[in-house]
């Protein structure tokens, strides 16, 4: 029997890597919506992760990091560690290590990096949190910013730990938290963090609705993996 000849094809697409928790049910629809086929090649791989979000099970992901990051088919243009707990307690610096070892890309980021970016480009120095977390995961978040001299002055947690249930909060829910945190006249901004809540259908009304730019997890890590690769993400979401 001969082989069959066949032709290959160049692809100048950008490539993009994402590292997923086991448990995040939302980033990757929310990706996949912000970078279509025609525009850029997203590859997803998964983390193991716990059940529970909390400061031990966040520690182990550090262990299995690189695994996880070599499961991607490399090279990439850049890799986003999804998730903005994870970075904050293991450092942003050590993630990018654990990640930049694994697998040959050209920049490599994560949420909280992204929204600091974010954040910075956009002037914001007074920012509202909104997120899903227990204290003892939510307060190094709201530190992580301060440090950054991105003044926190107000802040609201659903106090959930688990992951399948923060898939399910509503994003009305959502919205009413920003809202709540709103209130607070000073803020220049407001940020609804954690890749795993449903918040890419409500940014846009709500900065319209309050007056402010609405930043998410999902959208400033979308927003600066395209910017290392030379990648727009749709106008207005937000903003």
């Amino acid at each position: 029997m001969s082989d069959f000849p066949y032709a290959l094809e160049e692809d100048s697409l950008p490539r993009l890597g994402l590292i997923v928790l086991q448990v995040d049910e939302t980033i990757e629809n929310e990706f996949r919506r912000l970078f279509p086929p025609d525009r850029a090649r997203l590859f997803v791989s998964r983390i193991p992760s716990g059940a529970e979000l909390t400061p031990d099970t966040i520690a182990t992901m550090a262990t299995t990091l690189p695994a996880a990051a070599q499961l991607l088919p490399g090279p990439v243009d850049v890799v986003g560690y999804a998730c903005t707990s994870g970075t904050t307690l293991i450092g942003a610096a050590r993630v990018h290590d654990l990640v930049a070892q694994a697998v040959t890309a050209r920049a490599v980021t994560d949420p909280l990096s992204a929204a600091m970016a974010q954040c910075h480009a956009m002037g914001l120095r007074r920012i509202g949190i909104v997120s899903p977390y227990i204290a003892p995961v939510a307060d190094p978040i709201r530190a992580a910013f301060e440090a950054e001299g991105i003044a926190v002055p107000a802040t609201l947690s659903f106090g959930e730990e688990v992951e399948a249930r923060v898939a399910r909060i509503a994003p009305a829910s959502i919205a009413e938290a920003a809202r709540a945190v709103a209130r607070d006249e000073t803020l220049e901004g407001i940020f609804l963090s954690c890749t795993n809540l449903r918040t890419l259908d409500i940014l846009e009304p709500l900065a319209q609705e309050l007056g402010l730019p609405v930043l998410s997890s999902n959208q400033c890590l979308a927003w600066h993996m395209a910017s290392a690769c030379g990648l727009t993400v749709p106008s207005g979401i937000g903003r």
